[in-house]
């Protein structure tokens, strides 16, 4: 069920570890936490949570290491290297990854959902505000979706393009936000420790204004910014999204 695969990314000028789950169904593309690599969600037992989603053949898992996450939480990078790093590591997602979750399963065309927590959640926003001709749903779990505090006050055009919040409110009419119209996105958060709800609004506004269809699912105070929570979210948007499909 579990296979691993290793390629050396020229737009990352590093290996790149990608971890699939699962042999037949919808493909998910679920972005780790900030510190995160590909195999972060089986040691969290999101994989565990997911299984009888995976055993039935509704959902395939595919994950990657999280650079872009890493490069956010150095204290030793300047803000301009981790916007550009962001940009570059949506570039990999958008050139490599895609392409290899659609030879794996032998669609060319095929849409995929994105998913992740927290800084995760982010780079699940950034992947289908950026590319909606191939994400079809976004699940934004307890999303870190501000990273201008993270800029240390340096500007950058990089950053604006790899931030949803700064770049989706100047998207025109045209083919990015006529497809972002058909997509839907996900804004889950708990209500009780390190979670902040009010980053999720602020998306959802955001993408309101524009026309863009989401939701925000509040679970409440018992749901802490932790795995507990996320494995409960996870399986249920997805169970809903394949038995839809």
């Amino acid at each position: 069920m579990k296979t691993n695969a290793r390629w050396y990314s020229p737009r990352l000028e590093q290996e790149m570890h990608v971890v699939r789950w699962g042999f037949h169904g919808v493909p998910l593309l679920l972005f780790p936490t900030a510190g995160g690599d590909a195999e972060e969600c089986e040691r969290f037992l999101m994989i565990r949570a997911l299984e009888p989603l995976i055993g039935a053949g509704r959902i395939k898992v595919y994950t990657c290491d999280s650079v872009a996450g890493r490069c956010w939480i150095d204290s030793s990078t300047s803000g301009p290297q981790r916007a550009w790093t962001q940009r570059r590591f949506m570039d990999f997602v958008r050139h490599e990854m895609v392409p290899a979750i659609r030879a794996d399963c032998r669609t060319p065309n095929i849409d995929i959902v994105t998913a992740g927590a927290s800084i995760g959640a982010y780079n699940a926003l950034h992947a289908i505000t950026a590319h909606p001709d191939v994400f079809s749903h976004a699940i934004c779990m307890s999303g870190t979706f501000d990273l201008s505090k993270r800029m240390n006050g340096a500007a950058s055009g990089d950053f604006h393009f790899a931030s949803p919040l700064h770049f989706v409110p100047y998207l025109g009419e045209g083919d990015q936000l006529n497809r972002l119209r058909q997509r839907m996105i996900i804004l889950a958060t708990g209500e009780g420790r390190w979670e902040n709800p009010g980053e999720s609004w602020r998306v959802a506004n955001i993408l309101g204004a524009k026309g863009i269809p989401n939701r925000v699912d509040l679970w409440g105070p018992d749901h802490d910014h932790d795995w507990p929570t996320w494995r409960e979210m996870l399986p249920k948007y997805l169970d809903e999204l394949t038995r839809a499909a």
